[in-house]
């Protein structure tokens, strides 16, 4: 049952039927066919696919709030790597973010008080978020399990102009 704002698992598995009336997935790689990973964050007003100009199978997007390198994202992107043959990374945060100034501590402890227990994982909130996109440059090639940190890059995306901003690491 429907709640008004978002469609019913029917709704959406009937669209489903229509997309498979009309797809046709023969000769598509298994591997992107740009050798590309994006990591960003889950927020639904980035299209990754539409602001990067990406067609099916050319990258893979890795998406979690915040577009966070966290263990899992790293996790992801060293499958990307060694099994598919990913080169290169595109982090995309964003502007107006919902973990930028997101008082962390007060979240966990909301969450203790309600549910008994804090949570296992940090929250990653952070004050800027061009700082924040260096800040996930530096784990990335602090990592041993990602590849090819000579081919990262990072950028910023104006939720209010569509533009993506470079952060340059000095």
């Amino acid at each position: 049952m429907t709640d008004g704002f978002t469609p019913s698992a029917d709704e959406l598995i009937a669209n489903n039927r229509r997309h498979a009336e009309r797809f046709d997935g023969a000769g598509r790689p298994g591997k992107p066919s740009r050798r590309l990973a994006v990591v960003a964050c889950m927020d639904c007003r980035l299209d990754v696919a539409e602001l990067l100009g990406l067609g099916p199978g050319e990258a893979h997007i890795i998406r979690n709030a915040g577009g966070v390198i966290t263990d899992d994202a790293i996790r992801s992107l060293c499958l990307s790597q060694r099994l598919l043959d990913t080169r290169e990374i595109l982090l995309v945060h964003h502007t107006q973010c919902g973990l930028q100034g997101l008082d962390e501590d007060e979240l966990t402890a909301e969450l203790e008080r309600e549910l008994g227990v804090r949570p296992s994982w940090p929250v990653e909130s952070f004050s800027d978020a061009r700082a924040d996109v260096a800040q996930s440059m530096m784990r990335l090639e602090a990592s041993p399990f990602v590849q090819h940190c000579d081919h990262i890059r990072g950028f910023v995306y104006d939720v209010g102009t569509g533009l993506l901003d470079e952060v340059v690491r000095t």
